[in-house]
């Protein structure tokens, strides 16, 4: 009989012991680092330029250090206006802006969050985008472009005030002859309002308007417009408006880096998109509500837009809508989609959804006015 014992034994059932754990341990990729250049549209002090940081952190840490994405400011590569052609390129892997910015190239693209989108806010064109037909849309257009890139929309905006004035709006004739900043397709709103607009990139807004080149701007939220400087400059500010209630961020691949990543690699990207999307929302609330009680207690007046002034906005962006469908059968395309989801996705938003404002000065109306 052999003897259990045995050296030969011994080393037959360790070997057996070690291969029966190596099939039961967990797989470990030995891939390396697949490393990716992106670029913002933001200054580095934004709060925009933040979240895109967000977003990329979000996809390192998931990817276990498989993937990462580094995230350069605003001009660091290319000015903000160029990034979607860098990306297409090669010049960037990937970049982080708004559709709107690419409007020169299409004035469909504008339709995402330019306008009063038929009453949708930002969640909502998010939700035509994502289940609505939207997606597919932009994607057509892309095409249409020649523009290898794969985009993801994500991260809900807050309704983008009227802008920063130095005179208070107090009805629609003193928005004539205004040398105005905006972009997208409020361009063409403002302009048919009688506004002389001028669409400059973030970094260049206020110093234009300490120079006087420019009479009054938007950006686009309390926390941006304060760390650009706007308080600095301008006293007064208009909330509320209808040129842009509906816009998100967009997250830009170039499409061959993109494809050469592995399937489980896209998968979190794509699940890091929807988690940025809430996270963005929920930091806004948080940021976006104490730099104004902030800017408030340091003297900026802030004022309500007139509802003159929004009546004018939306015959102003109907005029503007039909002009641009009968130009672009795109444009038309998009809008009719827009339309569609709208009608039935709003008229459900609107009768479920109760009036918040009452329940506020239920609880801090008395407050508000002592």
């Amino acid at each position: 009989m052999t003897d259990s014992k045995s050296p030969r034994r011994r080393s037959l059932l360790k070997g057996a012991a070690v291969a029966a754990g190596a099939m039961s341990a967990p797989m470990v990729s030995m891939a390396q680092t697949t490393s990716l250049r992106f670029q913002s549209t933001w200054p580095a002090k934004d709060i925009f330029h933040e979240y895109a940081q967000d977003f990329a952190k979000k996809v390192n840490d998931m990817a276990g250090g498989r993937l990462k994405i580094e995230v350069l400011p605003s001009g660091a590569v290319v000015p903000a206006f160029q990034l979607l052609e860098a990306v297409n390129k090669g010049t960037l892997d990937g970049g982080h802006g708004v559709v709107a910015y690419h409007y020169g190239k299409n004035s469909a693209l504008a339709l995402w969050g330019s306008g009063p989108g038929f009453g949708m806010d930002a969640n909502t064109v998010l939700a035509w985008h994502n289940y609505g037909g939207g997606k597919a849309l932009l994607d057509e257009i892309y095409k249409s472009l020649n523009m290898e890139v794969v985009s993801y929309l994500y991260g809900p905006m807050p309704t983008q005030p009227l802008g920063w004035f130095k005179k208070p709006v107090a009805k629609v004739e003193d928005m004539k002859g205004l040398k105005f900043r905006t972009v997208g397709l409020a361009v063409d709103m403002f302009t048919e309002m009688g506004t002389a607009v001028n669409p400059l990139p973030g970094s260049e807004i206020v110093p234009a308007l300490d120079r006087g080149l420019i009479d009054a701007a938007e950006f686009n939220n309390a926390s941006s417009d304060r760390v650009l400087g706007f308080p600095d400059v301008v006293k007064n500010c208009m909330l509320q408006s209808f040129h842009q209630s509906g816009e998100q961020f967009e997250v830009l691949f170039n499409k061959g880096k993109y494809s050469a990543l592995p399937q489980e690699l896209r998968s979190i990207i794509d699940y890091a998109v929807q988690a940025a999307s809430a996270d963005m929302s929920w930091k806004a609330v948080q940021r976006n509500s104490q730099d104004y009680a902030d800017m408030k207690k340091a003297g900026i007046k802030f004022y309500k837009t007139p509802d003159a002034v929004l009546r004018a906005q939306l015959a102003a962006w109907d005029k503007t809508i039909e002009k641009k469908a009968a130009e672009n059968p795109l444009f038309k395309k998009v809008l009719d989609s827009q339309r569609i989801f709208a009608e039935r996705a709003l008229q459900w938003q609107n009768d479920y959804g109760v009036d918040f404002k009452m329940a506020y000065n239920h609880y801090f109306g008395s407050k508000k006015k002592s």
